[in-house]
């Protein structure tokens, strides 16, 4: 079997998100690409929480609608899924919990006999799962070993030896006979993109979908020498970071789009004293509270204008984990060698899904650095210069007076409101645009893949890479993705559709936000394919409604 997708759900605190990246392991682990789908409300318990895992033959990063195995330890799961269940697909359910036709597994008798907390269900449901697929109990040992914590091991494999004995085998699914990849979250990547890149600090709030990337950090630390800082609020996240930026620190911060809103008085900042910051925004379905832990893509012209004045920024939208990796490590590098803000714009989606990392396949990208002070005195923070980058140094240099200031100022960083030093240092600001403009020219700012020579072309950003994917080449079309997206690659996105006739902008967004800047630059958009919901396109869904806008 080339193509392989399963489901498990069940009830909020019942280690759902686990129990998915646990039957992630085990397809990788039998030479599967995987992509986890991870779906839940906004409750601390209750609730029905989900997880979609699909292995495949090729790389891919989106899931299908249709499910070769449902895990449902209870009934909602069955009820809402039951129809997802293809052709010659199953159902194993907890007996206790749920009814329907499939393969009942008595997992409350296994959990009593085993005196095991009630939680341990999900690890009964993996074991009978591999039994059901043909996955050997040697396999799933090996992969519980590594994934579940020592304390609590041992009433795990009990439970799941437990469920793997009472299930019957179903169907085969093959060992591809290919090593195993690392699987990962787009945070996880981001995270160590950014530690790749240099990051020395990261100051955050919890705020879904970027909470999981504060956590990962902080469980990082230790190990790399990273300061992980968790502050009271937003508004004292951003201050902190420019503070610890200021004194020389690679900083980062992690937000989503409510709080976002409180740091845009500190962007602003950031951009008039030219004060180097990645923010990584996680976007969710809004405006307001929206849906919180739910996707959308609707911060792109918020983080294209947000922050009073105007300022030069980099604006980068990864599309799977390699992305995330990647760009992570350049867009903290923009901001130290410009000295400005620079974005990585993710969404719910590619934040918290899985992915199966090739790192190899990873272009390398070395740590650059602002143009330092030589020494020459007076020191002056803000030089004029050709680029608009001004010669950088920190607190505490012999002789070196260093002024952080976001009113207007002189070279030195003096306050001024004279319109003869205002206007040059406003035209400073905006230079660094022109130079990091010119210096993207070296990196691939547009993706394109499916068929070159096709006259419609698929456009997509951010998460939606991977589904737009699979359906550009199913359909013969085109299909092309902005990964930078300010500045706007104006050449690169005008080459990657030299000649094609029809453009099919997809966004999970209601108004077309890159259909709009598009526009703006002269591009025709043809057709627009919104979804809003807060799910995700699935490779079908998406392809029936590109069917449905075909010539």
């Amino acid at each position: 079997m080339n193509d392989f997708s399963v489901l498990i759900g069940g009830k909020a605190g019942e280690g759902l998100n686990k129990a998915g990246q646990i039957l992630a392991h085990l397809m990788g682990r039998l030479g599967y690409r995987v992509y986890m789908y991870y779906d839940y409300p906004s409750l601390i318990r209750g609730g029905h929480n989900f997880s979609v895992i699909r292995g495949s033959e090729q790389k891919i990063a989106g899931h299908r609608a249709g499910m070769d195995i449902v895990l449902a330890l209870n009934q909602d799961t069955v009820d809402f899924h039951r129809d997802k269940i293809l052709p010659g697909g199953l159902l194993i359910y907890d007996a206790y919990y749920a009814k329907g036709e499939g393969m009942a597994i008595p997992l409350k008798q296994i959990i009593e006999q085993n005196k095991a907390p009630s939680i341990t269900a999900n690890s009964g449901i993996i074991g009978a799962f591999c039994k059901a697929v043909g996955i050997e109990w040697g396999i799933l040992e090996e992969v519980l070993h590594r994934d579940i914590p020592p304390k609590v091991l041992e009433i795990n494999l009990a439970v799941a030896r437990g469920g793997f004995d009472a299930a019957q085998e179903h169907q085969k699914l093959h060992d591809l006979g290919r090593s195993a990849l690392p699987f990962i979250t787009g945070n996880e990547a981001i995270g160590l993109g950014l530690i790749q890149g240099g990051l020395t600090t990261w100051v955050a709030y919890p705020m879904t979908p970027s909470s999981s990337l504060l956590h990962f950090l902080a469980e990082m630390s230790d190990k790399v020498g990273l300061k992980v800082i968790h502050p009271e609020n937003e508004i004292a996240v951003m201050n902190m970071a420019l503070g610890f930026a200021a004194a020389g620190e690679r900083v980062g911060v992690g937000t989503s789009g409510g709080g976002f809103c409180l740091m845009s008085e500190g962007l602003s900042l950031a951009g008039m004293s030219e004060t180097p910051i990645v923010i990584m925004m996680g976007q969710r379905t809004g405006p307001s509270t929206g849906l919180p832990t739910y996707t959308g893509q609707t911060e792109y012209h918020f983080l294209r204008h947000a922050g009073q004045g105007e300022f030069s920024r980099f604006i980068v939208a990864p599309g799977d984990a390699n992305e995330a990796f990647y760009w992570s490590t350049v867009a903290l590098n923009l901001a130290w060698k410009f000295q400005i803000p620079a974005f990585i714009l993710t969404d719910k989606t590619l934040s918290e899904g899985g992915y199966s990392f090739t790192i190899d396949e990873i272009r390398k990208v070395p740590v650059e650095d602002s143009p330092r002070w030589d020494g020459t005195l007076p020191y002056r923070r803000y030089a004029f210069t050709e680029s608009g980058v001004s010669p950088l140094t920190e607190y505490g240099r012999e002789k070196a007076v260093v002024k952080v200031n976001g009113y207007y100022h002189d070279p030195r960083g003096i306050t001024t409101e004279d319109p003869g030093i205002v206007a040059p240092m406003q035209e400073k600001l905006l230079r660094k645009l022109q130079g990091l403009d010119q210096e993207l020219v070296s990196y691939d700012t547009v993706n394109q893949s499916g068929s070159s020579g096709a006259v419609v072309a698929l456009v997509c950003w951010g998460s939606n890479k991977g589904v737009c994917q699979e359906v550009a080449e199913h359909l013969g079309l085109r299909m092309v993705q902005p990964v930078v997206l300010w500045p706007f690659p104006v050449d690169s996105l005008r080459r990657a559709l030299e000649g094609t006739s029809r453009v099919i902008l997809v966004e999970n967004n209601a108004t077309g936000q890159l259909a709009a800047m598009m526009r703006q630059y002269g591009f025709a958009v043809h057709e627009q394919i919104h979804k809003y919901d807060g799910r995700p396109f699935t490779v079908e869904e998406l392809e029936n409604r590109v069917k449905g806008v075909l010539p």
